[in-house]
């Protein structure tokens, strides 16, 4: 953890010991150099996937390549960065040779209804995963759990499973992967804690279609983002929705229960996401953009710095208050054309100070009764507090900006939605916009 509050944390030793391992391993010819090009990262996932070859919409070709030329010129991948593009390029890739074969396999999954999922929707950092796991308590709802987005498309073997035969290896794996992830980067239980069996966004269903801000929080690939920003993504929304589909039949839960979902993505596609989801009811999340925008830059510094040694933080403070910016803006133009009521606003000071009136709230607009769910919520509330051992620390600073820089740039947004100011940046929480100079 950095101690001066201007300067960005240095990633951990673990990363510089795995990139030398795999530059002596590769000098040695005992690691293949990583080929980073498409149709052999696909050939790859036809084997490992045992000669299966069905990929499905083939869609996900157009992002997947400008992805890969982006990472080619743009991400400054060390040894250790390029290893590991490899390996989650042929993982997804398999992943969806696996979902064909199980559409095949069983075509009732596609028949499965996805009515009047709770979408939540907010930037990056502004509390959406609390609401989400506050949500994802109520079994009358269905959601991810974080092994899902490890792995969550099943085994071969899955049938086995279900029939009690064996045991379903994703939530051992998760565990490992995460004690791995946490030995690269150990402040992610302070920015997003997380266990393998706790609610998850689907953000990673995103990725399965080569698509989305993951991918750009990961790597320096500015080129692929606007790229991203310049498509209408209902191809990707619609795969995401049989993933789900898939998801829920291998949960093995009644598919009439509506998903929670999340991912800062919906931001910039909410035409895209009503597309596919017609009848979605919407949560906006909304929070101070100081706090928005510097913990998103901490964020993905802290995943950058893992895949390459030459990232700049005033670079990456720049473009997340670009995309935090955009967000807004195309949040705000997509609502003029959504009816008031599938939509509520929700301020995070607001479930900071009372989350249980705060829920009571959500569920008079989801006309619901909430007494059913309260135990369970509080169960979490007291679990999330063993799950964040640690604060989130970050500063604008750390990444070249100022407060008033983002304030400026935000200004429309914090006036639309009245949204408080924190004590943290030295404003009270009862002013507002109108009092920012």
């Amino acid at each position: 953890m950095a101690t001066n509050p201007t300067v960005p944390p240095r990633r951990t030793p673990f990363i510089d010991i795995v990139d030398k391992g795999v530059r002596l391993g590769r000098k040695m010819g005992a690691v293949a150099p990583a080929r980073l090009d498409a149709e052999h990262l696909k050939a790859q996932a036809i084997e490992q996937a045992g000669g299966l070859d069905d990929f499905g919409d083939p869609w996900f070709e157009k992002p997947l390549a400008k992805l890969l030329e982006a990472i080619e010129g743009e991400a400054k991948l060390n040894a250790a960065g390029d290893f590991s593009a490899m390996l989650q390029f042929r993982q997804v890739l398999f992943h969806r040779l696996l979902s064909e074969y199980w559409y095949k396999r069983h075509p009732e999954i596609l028949e499965r209804p996805m009515r009047s999922p709770v979408v939540i929707v907010g930037p990056m950092r502004s509390g959406t995963t609390r609401l989400h796991r506050l949500l994802a308590s109520d079994h009358r709802f269905s959601h991810m759990r974080s092994f899902e987005t490890i792995s969550h498309v099943p085994r071969r073997d899955f049938e086995d499973v279900l029939e009690g035969r064996a045991e379903d290896f994703r939530p051992l794996l998760a565990k490992r992967i995460m004690r791995v992830a946490r030995l690269a980067n150990p402040r992610t239980l302070s920015i997003h804690p997380t266990g393998p069996m706790e609610p998850e966004e689907e953000l990673g269903l995103l990725v399965a279609s080569m698509y989305g801000m993951k991918h750009e929080a990961q790597w320096q690939v500015p080129s692929y983002g606007r790229w991203c920003e310049s498509v209408d993504a209902t191809p990707a929304y619609a795969y995401l929705a049989d993933q789900l589909r898939l998801i829920g039949w291998s949960q093995q839960v009644s598919s009439i229960r509506p998903w929670i979902l999340k991912t800062p993505q919906h931001m910039l596609d909410l035409p895209a996401l009503l597309n596919v989801f017609p009848d979605a009811r919407l949560i906006f999340t909304h929070r101070d953009p100081r706090q928005v925008t510097g913990s998103a830059a901490s964020l993905a510094w802290n995943q950058t710095i893992i895949y390459s040694d030459d990232v700049e933080p005033g670079a990456i403070g720049r473009e997340w208050l670009r995309k935090t910016h955009l967000q807004v803006e195309r949040m705000m133009e997509a609502r003029k054309s959504i009816p008031a009521e599938r939509m509520i606003d929700v301020q995070y000071d607001e479930m900071d100070r009372d989350w249980r009136g705060t829920m009571d709230r959500i569920y008079r607009f989801l006309d619901l009764d909430i007494e059913p769910s309260v135990p369970a919520m509080e169960d979490y509330v007291e679990r999330a507090k063993a799950l964040k051992r640690r604060p989130h620390r970050y500063s604008l600073e750390m990444f070249g900006l100022t407060p008033d820089e983002v304030l400026e740039r935000m200004r429309s947004y914090i006036e639309a939605f009245d949204v408080p100011m924190e004590n943290a940046f030295g404003a009270g929480n009862d002013r507002r916009a109108a009092r920012v100079r």
